[in-house]
């Protein structure tokens, strides 16, 4: 941090050229990443960065410097810099910067530093070996552990001092297998906004069986059909195609622009009537979730959809203002101190519905089931997607049956939003690897519970496939 008087100091100087706001945003990250592969460490980075920007408000002009040094000078000459697009002098200001207190608590328990390198190395280690003895066809195994405590303060010329502190820990593993020259890959990882009590409440050599227990089972699958079909899609991680293609159009920079589907519909229906959908930041151990979003707001819990009615955008503190909004709902985030933020998610998921996740199995006739998602795309403004799964099995009279390879999901997200018929009381959020590009990288939590979309176009093969019942 910086102290308050020099940040007074930073702040009139940003404020002299004739600006209605100015503020300094703070940053200190360190972080670690441990890479395994071919049943070595190939990668051990210990890291550490620092800086500070400066952004100033002309109106609805924002001009922004960076700077990595926190020396005054340099604060200086990165705030004279920013301040340079106004072309009047104006009185110097009285700035009194009172530090604003948060009321969430996001606890760590056990500090990243109680566990030696050599040990968190070790878990990767037996990542590896539990892989490889699960089966002789698993012919790569690779694994990554990353920690990273990333410190913000944020002091603007309305006299906001804030300040947050996240600190997150993740472990990502994958496999390989290989039959008939027949390739699988299955992936898989949990992490959180939390300290190595992580791993007390999730087991690595659990989740890498699984993980080579999906990959084998895929090598027997048969080809995905192709066509028009209903698709089962699981909860948590399957929060990824809401997120994708549907919460971005909810993001204020998309509205303002007006190249959102969703821009103008406010109090509109533009969902099934059970869904109801919600971004929030506030929820304790999540990637997603802040004390004070990087404009400083106070992170909350905003809905988005209510019983299929859309009840708000999500937006940061420069939209706000295009608009003459009062406040921000706490969504401005940047990648670090050398972007300015933008309107992102936090933790944004579908909420519970009212049905037995097996009775929406069981009152499909035919179709897909999704058991895990792997990559996809989305074009952000649109809401047109393509997801792939890397498991997935076909439904037959109410059963899951064959598994089958190749299955792609594609349509329009505010589409499909309209047309899900079932939703499961299951809710999950993922289990905390997301991170979302827009420019910038961001973490996010997505999740839903199991739900049923009952027409959508699945790609595979052309050919008829039928399973096996049991």
């Amino acid at each position: 941090m910086i102290e308050k008087e020099l940040a007074g100091k930073i702040l009139r100087e940003a404020l002299k050229t004739g600006a209605d706001l100015a503020e300094i945003y703070v940053e200190d990250v360190t972080s670690t990443q441990l890479g395994f592969d071919d049943s070595k460490l190939e990668q051990a980075v210990h890291g550490a960065d620092r800086g500070a920007g400066i952004r100033v408000f002309f109106g609805n002009l924002v001009t922004y410097a960076y700077t990595d040094s926190l020396s005054e000078n340099s604060l200086l000459d990165a705030a004279h810099a920013a301040a340079s697009a106004g072309a009047s002098s104006a009185k110097t200001q009285l700035i009194d910067l009172t530090e604003r207190k948060s009321p969430l608590v996001y606890p760590v328990e056990k500090e990243l530093d109680s566990m030696r390198i050599e040990d968190k190395a070790a878990i990767l280690h037996r990542i590896d070996e539990t892989a490889r003895a699960y089966s002789p066809l698993i012919v790569q195994v690779f694994g990554s552990y990353g920690e990273r405590v990333r410190r913000v303060w944020i002091y603007n010329s309305t006299g906001l001092m804030a300040h947050d502190e996240r600190t997150f820990v993740e472990i990502r593993m994958g496999v390989v297998a290989k039959k008939n020259g027949t390739m699988q890959r299955s992936f898989r990882g949990f992490g959180g906004q939390k300290g190595l009590e992580l791993l007390d409440d999730n087991d690595p050599t659990a989740v890498i069986t699984e993980v080579a227990e999906s990959a084998i089972k895929m090598l027997d699958a048969i080809p995905c059909p192709a066509g028009e079909m209903t698709v089962v899609m699981p909860n948590g991680w399957g929060g990824v195609l809401f997120h994708e293609a549907c919460g971005h159009q909810m993001e204020a920079d998309f509205i303002t622009k007006g190249t959102s589907a969703y821009a103008g519909k406010v109090g509109e229906v533009v969902a099934s009537p059970i869904i109801t959908a919600i971004d929030d930041g506030t929820i304790p151990g999540r990637r997603g979730s802040l004390r004070f979003d990087d404009d400083g707001t106070p992170a909350q819990r905003t809905v988005l959809i209510e019983r299929g009615v859309l009840k708000e955008y999500m937006w940061d503190l420069v939209e706000a203002r295009r608009v003459g909004r009062e406040a921000s709902t706490g969504n401005g985030r940047r990648e670090s101190y050398r972007h300015m933020p933008m309107p992102r998610m936090t933790n944004t998921f579908i909420d519970n519905g009212e049905h037995d996740p097996q009775e929406i199995i069981e009152s499909t006739k035919r179709g897909i089931y999704i058991k895990q998602m792997a990559g996809g795309q989305a074009e952000l403004a649109k809401g047109d997607f393509v997801f792939n799964a890397t498991e997935a099995y076909l439904i037959e009279e109410g059963k899951l049956t064959a598994p089958v390879r190749g299955a792609t999901v594609f349509g329009n997200g505010p589409a499909v939003l309209k047309e899900i018929d079932m939703l499961g009381n299951d809710l999950a959020l993922d289990p905390g690897m997301g991170i979302c590009g827009k420019g910038q990288s961001a973490r996010v939590s997505v999740g839903q519970p199991t739900l049923r979309i009952p027409k959508v176009q699945v790609g595979g093969t052309d050919e008829p496939v039928e399973g096996v019942m049991g």
